[in-house]
């Protein structure tokens, strides 16, 4: 079971950026093609911008065509948790990180084999720790 993290507003806000702040705790979206990772090709681990939790492997990035960076799968079924999300007036998939309650993203069943999802995650929910 993973151990989770708590803090309040004013300890993330001193924590992360004001952009940061806004997608992770507020749940808000970063712009399609403005990310630092949507097209990023390198190599690596994506951690959870907030608190360092695993999530995704850069071996199961793709190119989705949606500006955002888009996965088929997280490293572990442990290391996210999906919510409903009305809002919008649409119904989605919210993705979270499971440690620390981290908006990511969104959840889609179109994406490649071989799982035919497709984590879409901003990049301001993510920290790139390349291969050595």
């Amino acid at each position: 079971m993973t151990e989770k993290i708590s803090k309040n507003d004013k300890e993330w806000q001193v924590q992360l950026s004001p952009e940061q702040f806004r997608i992770c705790r507020k749940k808000g979206t970063e712009q399609a093609f403005s990310g630092n990772y949507w097209d990023t090709k390198e190599a690596g681990i994506y951690h959870c911008a907030c608190c360092g939790n695993e999530l995704f492997d850069s071996n199961s990035k793709f190119d989705s065509g949606t500006g955002w960076p888009s996965f088929y799968q997280a490293v572990g079924s442990e290391q996210i948790a999906t919510k409903e999300d009305s809002s919008l007036f649409m119904k989605r998939t919210e993705v979270v990180c499971n440690k620390c309650d981290s908006h990511l993203g969104h959840l889609f069943p179109d994406g490649p084999q071989p799982t035919g999802l497709r984590y879409c995650i901003n990049s301001a929910s993510l920290e790139l720790k390349k291969n050595s």
